[in-house]
Protein backbone atom coordinates (compact mmCIF):
# COMPACT_ATOMS: atom_id res chain seq x y z
CA UNK A 1 0.00 0.00 0.00
CA UNK A 2 1.78 3.18 -0.94
CA UNK A 3 -1.14 5.95 0.31
CA UNK A 4 -0.96 6.21 3.98
CA UNK A 5 -4.29 6.57 4.91
CA UNK A 6 -6.11 4.00 6.61
CA UNK A 7 -8.90 3.32 9.23
CA UNK A 8 -7.39 1.14 12.29
CA UNK A 9 -10.67 -0.35 13.99
CA UNK A 10 -10.03 -1.93 18.11
CA UNK A 11 -12.32 -4.50 18.28
CA UNK A 12 -11.59 -5.45 21.60
CA UNK A 13 -12.56 -1.69 22.52
CA UNK A 14 -16.31 -2.80 20.39
CA UNK A 15 -16.49 -5.59 23.58
CA UNK A 16 -15.81 -3.35 25.92
CA UNK A 17 -18.03 -1.08 25.05
CA UNK A 18 -20.75 -3.30 24.78
CA UNK A 19 -20.15 -5.06 28.07
CA UNK A 20 -20.25 -0.79 29.68
CA UNK A 21 -23.54 -0.54 28.03
CA UNK A 22 -25.08 -3.68 29.32
CA UNK A 23 -23.45 -3.19 32.84
CA UNK A 24 -25.65 -0.09 33.40
CA UNK A 25 -28.65 -2.09 33.49
CA UNK A 26 -27.81 -5.71 35.05
CA UNK A 27 -30.23 -8.47 33.78
CA UNK A 28 -31.33 -6.31 30.46
CA UNK A 29 -30.40 -7.42 27.01
CA UNK A 30 -28.93 -5.66 24.58
CA UNK A 31 -29.43 -4.85 21.01
CA UNK A 32 -26.04 -4.16 19.30
CA UNK A 33 -26.52 -1.83 16.67
CA UNK A 34 -24.70 -2.35 13.44
CA UNK A 35 -26.91 -0.31 10.94
CA UNK A 36 -24.72 1.56 8.32
CA UNK A 37 -22.07 -0.63 8.23
CA UNK A 38 -21.28 -0.59 11.57
CA UNK A 39 -20.94 3.41 11.68
CA UNK A 40 -18.41 2.81 9.46
CA UNK A 41 -16.18 0.29 11.21
CA UNK A 42 -17.62 -2.88 8.80
CA UNK A 43 -20.35 -4.30 9.75
CA UNK A 44 -19.85 -7.79 9.41
CA UNK A 45 -16.07 -8.04 11.27
CA UNK A 46 -17.69 -6.26 14.44
CA UNK A 47 -20.59 -8.90 14.16
CA UNK A 48 -18.40 -11.45 14.23
CA UNK A 49 -16.01 -10.27 17.32
CA UNK A 50 -19.15 -9.50 19.29
CA UNK A 51 -20.87 -12.57 18.46
CA UNK A 52 -20.06 -14.79 21.18
CA UNK A 53 -21.60 -12.46 23.69
CA UNK A 54 -24.07 -10.24 21.95
CA UNK A 55 -28.08 -10.67 22.87
CA UNK A 56 -29.25 -9.10 19.00
CA UNK A 57 -27.79 -7.19 16.18
CA UNK A 58 -29.74 -4.12 15.10
CA UNK A 59 -29.61 -2.93 11.54
CA UNK A 60 -31.98 -0.24 9.21
CA UNK A 61 -33.10 -2.59 6.80
CA UNK A 62 -32.99 -5.88 5.09
CA UNK A 63 -30.15 -5.89 3.17
CA UNK A 64 -27.84 -4.96 6.51
CA UNK A 65 -29.45 -8.04 8.02
CA UNK A 66 -29.32 -9.93 5.19
CA UNK A 67 -25.32 -9.47 4.70
CA UNK A 68 -25.16 -10.44 8.47
CA UNK A 69 -26.70 -13.36 7.94
CA UNK A 70 -24.45 -14.58 4.64
CA UNK A 71 -21.40 -13.82 7.13
CA UNK A 72 -22.47 -16.61 9.20
CA UNK A 73 -24.27 -14.51 12.04
CA UNK A 74 -27.15 -16.33 13.47
CA UNK A 75 -28.57 -13.87 16.55
CA UNK A 76 -31.70 -12.71 16.32
CA UNK A 77 -31.89 -9.09 14.43
CA UNK A 78 -34.09 -6.16 14.47
CA UNK A 79 -35.12 -4.81 11.21
CA UNK A 80 -35.10 -1.11 12.78
CA UNK A 81 -37.21 0.61 10.11
CA UNK A 82 -39.03 -2.33 9.78
CA UNK A 83 -40.46 -3.57 6.49
CA UNK A 84 -41.06 -1.58 2.95
CA UNK A 85 -42.69 -4.42 1.20
CA UNK A 86 -44.61 -7.23 2.11
CA UNK A 87 -42.87 -9.38 -0.22
CA UNK A 88 -39.93 -9.11 2.57
CA UNK A 89 -41.89 -10.76 5.46
CA UNK A 90 -41.25 -14.34 4.19
CA UNK A 91 -37.99 -13.60 4.36
CA UNK A 92 -37.67 -12.20 7.61
CA UNK A 93 -39.85 -15.50 9.00
CA UNK A 94 -36.93 -17.51 7.07
CA UNK A 95 -34.07 -15.49 8.55
CA UNK A 96 -35.58 -15.62 12.04
CA UNK A 97 -35.40 -11.52 12.06
CA UNK A 98 -37.43 -9.05 14.16
CA UNK A 99 -39.31 -6.05 12.33
CA UNK A 100 -40.57 -2.67 13.77
CA UNK A 101 -43.70 -2.06 13.30
CA UNK A 102 -44.30 1.71 12.85
CA UNK A 103 -47.51 1.92 10.62
CA UNK A 104 -50.62 0.69 9.63
CA UNK A 105 -49.96 -0.20 5.95
CA UNK A 106 -47.09 -3.22 7.70
CA UNK A 107 -50.13 -4.14 10.06
CA UNK A 108 -52.21 -4.87 7.17
CA UNK A 109 -49.80 -6.79 5.18
CA UNK A 110 -49.22 -8.58 8.41
CA UNK A 111 -52.26 -9.77 8.76
CA UNK A 112 -52.61 -10.25 5.00
CA UNK A 113 -49.35 -13.14 5.23
CA UNK A 114 -49.15 -16.32 5.15
CA UNK A 115 -45.53 -16.78 6.94
CA UNK A 116 -44.41 -20.77 7.68
CA UNK A 117 -43.79 -19.61 10.84
CA UNK A 118 -44.67 -16.80 13.39
CA UNK A 119 -42.42 -13.85 14.12
CA UNK A 120 -41.61 -11.12 17.23
CA UNK A 121 -42.94 -7.73 16.22
CA UNK A 122 -41.55 -4.37 17.56
CA UNK A 123 -44.34 -2.48 17.99
CA UNK A 124 -43.07 0.98 17.19
CA UNK A 125 -44.90 4.20 19.71
CA UNK A 126 -44.71 7.82 18.67
CA UNK A 127 -43.90 9.47 21.86
CA UNK A 128 -43.29 13.06 20.72
CA UNK A 129 -40.67 12.59 18.18
CA UNK A 130 -42.57 12.29 15.30
CA UNK A 131 -40.36 10.80 13.04
CA UNK A 132 -41.98 6.88 12.99
CA UNK A 133 -44.66 4.82 15.24
CA UNK A 134 -48.47 5.04 16.18
CA UNK A 135 -49.52 7.89 18.50
CA UNK A 136 -50.10 6.11 22.22
CA UNK A 137 -53.59 6.35 22.38
CA UNK A 138 -54.17 3.93 19.37
CA UNK A 139 -51.50 1.57 21.23
CA UNK A 140 -53.50 -0.24 23.09
CA UNK A 141 -55.65 -1.44 19.79
CA UNK A 142 -52.80 -2.14 17.76
CA UNK A 143 -51.78 -4.79 19.88
CA UNK A 144 -54.77 -6.48 20.11
CA UNK A 145 -54.86 -6.88 16.16
CA UNK A 146 -51.13 -8.40 16.65
CA UNK A 147 -52.32 -10.81 19.31
CA UNK A 148 -55.13 -11.77 16.75
CA UNK A 149 -52.94 -12.27 14.10
CA UNK A 150 -51.28 -15.60 13.51
CA UNK A 151 -48.03 -14.32 11.68
CA UNK A 152 -46.98 -13.17 15.02
CA UNK A 153 -45.33 -14.85 17.88
CA UNK A 154 -44.64 -11.90 20.52
CA UNK A 155 -44.80 -7.69 20.80
CA UNK A 156 -42.85 -5.68 21.99
CA UNK A 157 -42.88 -2.00 22.57
CA UNK A 158 -40.47 0.14 21.50
CA UNK A 159 -39.91 3.98 21.61
CA UNK A 160 -37.18 6.37 20.48
CA UNK A 161 -35.62 9.60 22.28
CA UNK A 162 -35.40 13.16 20.55
CA UNK A 163 -33.27 14.60 23.42
CA UNK A 164 -31.91 12.08 25.30
CA UNK A 165 -28.12 13.29 24.83
CA UNK A 166 -29.22 17.01 26.21
CA UNK A 167 -29.71 15.48 30.06
CA UNK A 168 -31.09 18.70 31.27
CA UNK A 169 -34.12 18.62 28.52
CA UNK A 170 -37.29 17.96 29.77
CA UNK A 171 -38.27 15.96 26.68
CA UNK A 172 -37.31 12.94 27.68
CA UNK A 173 -39.12 13.34 31.03
CA UNK A 174 -42.12 13.90 28.59
CA UNK A 175 -41.55 10.89 26.70
CA UNK A 176 -40.73 8.21 29.41
CA UNK A 177 -43.86 9.10 30.90
CA UNK A 178 -46.08 8.54 28.29
CA UNK A 179 -44.07 5.15 27.68
CA UNK A 180 -44.26 3.87 30.63
CA UNK A 181 -48.00 4.46 31.32
CA UNK A 182 -48.74 2.02 27.72
CA UNK A 183 -46.17 -0.46 29.65
CA UNK A 184 -48.00 -0.27 32.96
CA UNK A 185 -51.67 -0.67 31.09
CA UNK A 186 -50.56 -3.48 28.27
CA UNK A 187 -47.81 -5.61 30.49
CA UNK A 188 -44.92 -5.87 27.48
CA UNK A 189 -41.55 -6.11 27.42
CA UNK A 190 -39.81 -2.69 26.21
CA UNK A 191 -37.19 -1.29 24.62
CA UNK A 192 -36.31 2.18 25.12
CA UNK A 193 -32.69 3.00 25.80
CA UNK A 194 -30.62 4.39 22.97
CA UNK A 195 -26.38 4.79 23.68
CA UNK A 196 -27.56 8.29 25.46
CA UNK A 197 -30.56 6.96 27.37
CA UNK A 198 -28.35 4.05 28.46
CA UNK A 199 -25.79 6.31 30.01
CA UNK A 200 -27.71 8.88 31.44
CA UNK A 201 -31.04 7.97 31.94
CA UNK A 202 -31.75 4.92 34.10
CA UNK A 203 -35.32 5.42 34.39
CA UNK A 204 -35.68 4.58 30.68
CA UNK A 205 -33.98 0.96 31.47
CA UNK A 206 -36.00 -1.61 30.36
CA UNK A 207 -36.14 -5.43 28.91
CA UNK A 208 -33.90 -4.17 25.97
CA UNK A 209 -30.98 -2.02 25.65
CA UNK A 210 -30.05 -0.43 22.21
CA UNK A 211 -26.40 0.67 22.13
CA UNK A 212 -25.21 2.16 19.08
CA UNK A 213 -22.53 5.03 18.52
CA UNK A 214 -21.39 4.44 22.20
CA UNK A 215 -19.95 1.01 20.91
CA UNK A 216 -17.89 2.64 18.58
CA UNK A 217 -16.08 4.66 22.02
CA UNK A 218 -17.94 7.82 20.82
CA UNK A 219 -19.78 10.47 23.54
CA UNK A 220 -23.37 11.53 21.79
CA UNK A 221 -23.01 13.99 24.94
CA UNK A 222 -21.70 17.72 24.54
CA UNK A 223 -20.75 17.71 28.62
CA UNK A 224 -18.77 15.10 30.25
CA UNK A 225 -20.53 11.88 31.56
CA UNK A 226 -19.17 9.25 34.09
CA UNK A 227 -20.19 6.48 31.64
CA UNK A 228 -19.07 8.45 28.36
CA UNK A 229 -15.83 8.71 30.14
CA UNK A 230 -15.53 5.07 30.37
CA UNK A 231 -15.25 4.46 26.51
CA UNK A 232 -12.48 3.33 24.47
CA UNK A 233 -12.64 4.59 21.04
CA UNK A 234 -13.11 1.77 18.12
CA UNK A 235 -11.46 3.96 15.22
CA UNK A 236 -7.96 5.60 15.28
CA UNK A 237 -8.18 7.67 11.62
CA UNK A 238 -4.91 8.26 10.20
CA UNK A 239 -2.17 9.62 7.40
CA UNK A 240 0.82 10.73 6.97
CA UNK A 241 3.02 13.99 6.06
CA UNK A 242 3.09 14.10 2.46
CA UNK A 243 4.57 17.40 1.76
CA UNK A 244 6.20 20.16 3.56
CA UNK A 245 5.99 24.01 2.25
CA UNK A 246 7.66 27.85 4.26
CA UNK A 247 5.34 29.52 3.65
CA UNK A 248 6.21 33.63 4.01
CA UNK A 249 4.09 36.12 6.46
CA UNK A 250 1.02 37.24 4.70
CA UNK A 251 0.76 34.27 1.80
CA UNK A 252 -2.11 32.30 1.80
CA UNK A 253 -2.79 28.51 1.78
CA UNK A 254 -5.11 26.00 0.17
CA UNK A 255 -8.27 26.72 -2.11
CA UNK A 256 -9.83 29.74 -1.80
CA UNK A 257 -7.17 31.86 0.18
CA UNK A 258 -9.12 31.70 3.23
CA UNK A 259 -6.29 31.20 5.22
CA UNK A 260 -3.66 33.81 5.51
CA UNK A 261 -0.40 33.32 7.75
CA UNK A 262 0.16 36.06 10.33
CA UNK A 263 3.74 34.92 10.28
CA UNK A 264 6.82 32.65 8.53
CA UNK A 265 4.75 29.01 8.92
CA UNK A 266 5.94 25.75 8.38
CA UNK A 267 2.46 24.46 6.47
CA UNK A 268 2.60 20.70 6.14
CA UNK A 269 0.39 18.53 3.34
CA UNK A 270 -1.44 15.64 3.96
CA UNK A 271 -2.80 12.85 2.29
CA UNK A 272 -6.44 12.89 3.39
CA UNK A 273 -9.43 14.64 1.64
CA UNK A 274 -13.36 15.05 1.66
CA UNK A 275 -12.90 12.08 -0.97
CA UNK A 276 -11.68 10.07 2.06
CA UNK A 277 -14.71 11.65 4.04
CA UNK A 278 -13.03 13.91 6.03
CA UNK A 279 -15.65 16.97 6.00
CA UNK A 280 -14.60 19.74 3.92
CA UNK A 281 -16.37 21.97 6.19
CA UNK A 282 -13.78 21.16 8.85
CA UNK A 283 -13.10 24.54 10.26
CA UNK A 284 -8.95 25.95 10.23
CA UNK A 285 -8.19 25.65 13.78
CA UNK A 286 -9.55 21.56 13.85
CA UNK A 287 -7.39 19.54 15.82
CA UNK A 288 -5.49 16.88 14.57
CA UNK A 289 -2.09 15.20 16.21
CA UNK A 290 1.45 14.62 14.17
CA UNK A 291 3.88 12.74 16.02
CA UNK A 292 2.18 13.00 19.31
CA UNK A 293 1.12 16.63 19.22
CA UNK A 294 -1.48 18.36 18.83
CA UNK A 295 -1.84 20.84 16.56
CA UNK A 296 -4.78 22.53 13.89
CA UNK A 297 -5.86 22.52 10.23
CA UNK A 298 -4.97 25.55 8.67
CA UNK A 299 -7.05 26.71 4.89
CA UNK A 300 -9.40 24.40 3.00
CA UNK A 301 -9.58 20.83 3.35
CA UNK A 302 -9.51 19.41 -0.72
CA UNK A 303 -10.77 16.23 -2.20
CA UNK A 304 -7.51 14.31 -1.33
CA UNK A 305 -5.18 16.66 0.92
CA UNK A 306 -5.91 18.53 3.86
CA UNK A 307 -2.88 21.07 5.48
CA UNK A 308 -2.08 21.49 9.05
CA UNK A 309 0.34 24.18 10.86
CA UNK A 310 3.71 22.83 11.66
CA UNK A 311 5.52 25.55 13.15
CA UNK A 312 6.08 24.60 16.65
CA UNK A 313 6.72 20.69 15.79
CA UNK A 314 9.62 20.90 14.20
CA UNK A 315 10.64 17.56 14.16
CA UNK A 316 7.69 16.75 12.14
CA UNK A 317 7.96 16.46 8.43
CA UNK A 318 7.43 13.80 5.27
CA UNK A 319 6.16 10.54 6.83
CA UNK A 320 5.48 11.59 10.21
CA UNK A 321 1.97 10.12 11.26
CA UNK A 322 -0.99 12.14 11.93
CA UNK A 323 -4.34 11.18 13.67
CA UNK A 324 -6.99 12.62 12.46
CA UNK A 325 -9.40 11.04 15.13
CA UNK A 326 -8.61 8.19 17.47
CA UNK A 327 -6.80 7.22 20.90
CA UNK A 328 -5.55 10.67 21.15
CA UNK A 329 -7.97 12.66 19.64
CA UNK A 330 -11.53 12.24 19.92
CA UNK A 331 -13.99 12.36 17.53
CA UNK A 332 -16.07 14.29 19.54
CA UNK A 333 -13.70 17.27 19.46
CA UNK A 334 -13.22 16.98 15.63
CA UNK A 335 -17.02 16.61 15.30
CA UNK A 336 -17.84 20.07 17.06
CA UNK A 337 -14.63 22.16 15.38
CA UNK A 338 -16.53 21.03 12.54
CA UNK A 339 -20.39 22.06 13.31
CA UNK A 340 -21.75 18.40 13.42
CA UNK A 341 -21.55 14.99 15.55
CA UNK A 342 -19.45 11.88 15.83
CA UNK A 343 -22.19 10.17 13.74
CA UNK A 344 -21.70 11.68 10.57
CA UNK A 345 -18.01 11.77 10.81
CA UNK A 346 -17.62 8.11 11.35
CA UNK A 347 -20.60 6.87 8.62
CA UNK A 348 -19.65 9.14 5.68
CA UNK A 349 -16.11 7.37 5.93
CA UNK A 350 -15.80 6.66 2.31
CA UNK A 351 -14.37 2.75 1.12
CA UNK A 352 -11.10 4.59 -0.37
CA UNK A 353 -10.20 4.56 3.20
CA UNK A 354 -8.84 0.68 4.22
CA UNK A 355 -9.93 -0.61 7.83
CA UNK A 356 -7.52 -2.71 9.48
CA UNK A 357 -8.64 -5.06 12.60
CA UNK A 358 -6.86 -5.53 15.21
Amino acid sequence: MSRKVRADIHLDAIVHNYRLAKAQAPGARAVAVVKANAYGHGAVPVARRLAAEVDAFGVACIEEALELRAAGITQPVVLLEGFFDADELPVIAREGFWPALHSEHQLEWLEQASLPQAIPVWLKVDTGMHRLGFEPEVVPAMVARLRDCSSVSDVLLMTHFACSDEPEHGMTEVQLARFSKLIDELGLAASLSNSAAVMAWPEAYRQWLRPGVMLYGATPFEQSNAVADQLQPAMTLSSEIIAVREVPAGETVGYGATYRCDKPSRIGTVAMGYGDGYPRHARTGTPVVVEGQRTALVGRVSMDMLTVDLTDLPQAGVGSRVELWGGQLPVSDVARWCDTIPYTLLTCLTPRVPRFYD
